[in-house]
């Protein structure tokens, strides 16, 4: 009952702010909202001091009357609480508790915003703050890392789009929201914390150490020809509030170099400014091309974004990189560059993070606001690139709704998505996020790999090996057999020790047959056996992922000498699976126009 008295009051106390700041909810939204500044960590949001307008229908009024009448029983409600409770009422507190109430049956996004919170949203689009480096979002239950920050300690200590967050310094996730999670990760440089995580597909739970550092926020980690050939590289990794120029300058290069070809890497773009996706976009648009719209209840919350400039390198192909870590600002480019036919998307259906939200400040001095979702986006062709999933905070089927997720079933097959058309005639899919043209087989990661990342024995052999053997040339080094075998002493002085999946499977069987007391004789000799496998199972696990050991010694060395720069340079730009696709369809003749066309049944819309 005190619960329900305190949303109640919570409310009142917004709804009391609303009308003081805006009237009775007839104000004129104001032409100074057209320069506050939008943003998008995976979602838009758009600071507005203002209610939108509402229309003089009877029947909004007939609502706002019925709404004016439960304001009064809540401010009644309000001040019984605190003239009657048997203790002393905190009433900064109780505010609090109403407003997060009162948000609590609505979807994930729409929460209370303190002002440490606001300040950490603001640092993921300028400046530099000090953490582990990754964008999360909370879900089923628990914080979900959408992208780890490349060059950053989340980066380097191998976490990845997809893993679960279970626990931080031992506190339980279950429930809480990114921003309290955001709140408990970062801390001072040089400070560490630990974490708990459930990678999908593999047996078991994992911890890492992450030590804490400062984290420069930079967009175009790189940029240049692709050794070799005549087809530029760009890698964006966010969309902050000068990706638009780092990118412009980067591609320009480009063309001044005559690139005939260009891959934009949106992979494990986690989003960051609308504007810069705006922006981001122009580069290769024609001008006057629809980029995004947004829809919601109200007439207000549509809007459209067109590119207002005419493109640097409108002409030449284009393929964009994406994986099932790129999210919101860069699934708008992506879905954008898709609809209009300017570029060939190769990779993984994306995040699908799609709803735009707005924040509201609800106090004079800024320490208070509510970041509430008002519409979700969509791409030119009619595409929503939210997800269709349970949105709710505390849903009744939310078990169920887990429970499908762990079974693969949270995302619908190709087959049954909804078909849209680009402007060419070509089939687009929906259903959230945005499905690529060419999809890319995902490689599993064997537990050994898993465990040599999140152990940074890649990492330590490298630093080690490095001061040993001064000199070494990052563009002709390679992790020789002899390497291979120093990394595999390193390993064992270094006790490494890790669990396979016949390992989990046998610890469960082992604590079943000890709760069956009386049998557990009976089942020494198979259990013994299977110990025996197991030891077996490691030692080939490490022959069987030999070539993945290679390559992470040479990448973790490479980047000891020659930095960020030089792993793309020798590793990216050579081995990586989805760049070598995208050079076989830039490099051979007519292959690139032949999928652009493939499938166009109409005419262009324009």
């Amino acid at each position: 009952m005190v619960r329900y008295s305190v949303q109640l009051f919570g409310l009142t106390v917004f709804a009391l702010g609303l009308i003081w700041f805006a009237g009775n909810g007839e104000a004129v939204q104001s032409s100074q909202q057209a320069s506050n500044p939008v943003y998008a960590d995976t979602v838009r949001l758009e600071i507005q001091g203002e209610t939108p307008a509402v229309s003089s229908d009877t029947s909004l009024a007939a609502k706002r009357d019925t709404f004016l009448r439960g304001i009064k029983r809540l401010q009644h409600a309000a001040y019984m609480i605190r003239n009657n409770y048997m203790e002393e009422v905190d009433s900064d507190k109780m505010f609090k508790a109403g407003i997060r109430g009162m948000l609590d049956d609505f979807d994930r996004f729409s929460v209370l915003m303190e002002k440490q919170s606001y300040d950490a949203l603001m640092e993921t689009t300028h400046g530099k703050y000090e953490g582990l480096g990754m964008q999360i979002d909370s879900r089923e239950e628990h914080i979900i890392i959408i992208s780890p920050i490349e060059g950053t300690p989340a980066y380097r200590m191998g976490l990845h789009a997809g893993d679960m967050i279970l626990e931080i310094d031992g506190k339980s996730t279950s429930g809480m929201s990114s921003a309290d999670a955001s709140k408990l990760m970062r801390g001072s440089a040089g400070t560490s914390v630990k974490l708990l995580i459930n990678r999908p597909g593999v047996a078991g739970e994992m911890e890492f150490d992450v030590m804490r550092a400062v984290i420069e926020l930079k967009s175009v980690n790189y940029a240049g020809l692709i050794p070799g050939t005549d087809v530029g590289y760009v890698r964006l990794s966010k969309f902050a509030e000068e990706s638009g120029f780092e990118l412009r300058e980067a591609v320009t290069k480009l063309v001044e170099q005559n690139a005939s070809g260009v891959i934009l890497d949106l992979r494990s773009n986690g989003g960051g400014l609308l504007d810069q996706a705006k922006e981001v976009s122009e580069l290769f648009l024609e001008q006057g091309r629809e980029i995004v719209y947004t829809k919601g209840k109200d007439i207000t919350s549509e809007r459209h974004l067109r590119s207002d400039k005419a493109p640097i390198y409108g002409a030449k192909p284009l393929v964009v990189l994406v994986n099932e870590g790129t999210a919101s600002a860069s699934e708008i480019v992506a879905g954008a560059l898709q609809d209009w036919d300017r570029a060939l998307i190769i990779g993984n259906t994306t995040y699908g993070k799609g709803l735009v939200q707005q924040v509201f400040d609800i106090s004079n001095d800024g320490s208070l606001a509510v970041k509430l979702t008002t519409a979700k986006y969509y791409v030119p062709s009619g595409r929503c690139i939210q997800k269709p999933e349970v949105q709710q905070k505390d849903h009744a089927d939310r078990e169920s709704d887990i429970a499908a997720v762990k079974k693969g079933e949270d995302s619908m097959a190709v087959s049954e998505k909804p078909i849209f058309y680009t402007n060419a005639g070509r089939v687009v899919y929906g259903g959230g996020g945005i499905v690529p043209d060419i999809e890319l087989d995902q490689e599993p990661w064997k537990p050994i790999e898993i465990n040599l990342e999140r152990k940074s024995m890649f990492f330590d052999f490298a630093v080690k090996y490095v001061a040993d053997h001064p000199g070494i040339d990052p563009y002709t080094f390679q992790a020789t057999d002899e390497i291979v075998t120093l990394f595999r002493e390193h390993v064992k002085n270094q006790k490494f020790d890790y669990k396979t999946s016949t390992q989990v499977a046998l610890e469960k069987l082992e604590e079943i047959v000890k709760d069956d007391s009386g049998e557990e004789k009976l089942f020494k000799g198979p259990l013994d056996s299977l110990s025996r496998l197991v030891e077996v199972e490691k030692a080939n696990d490490f022959d069987e992922s030999i070539e993945y050991i290679k390559r992470g010694i040479k990448t973790e060395i490479i980047s000891s000498v020659a930095g960020e720069r030089g792993v793309y340079e020798q590793i990216v730009l050579r081995q990586d699976k989805a760049v070598m696709k995208a050079l076989e369809v830039l490099g051979k003749k007519g292959e690139y126009s032949t999928l652009m066309t493939k499938g166009a049944k109409r005419s262009s819309v324009n």
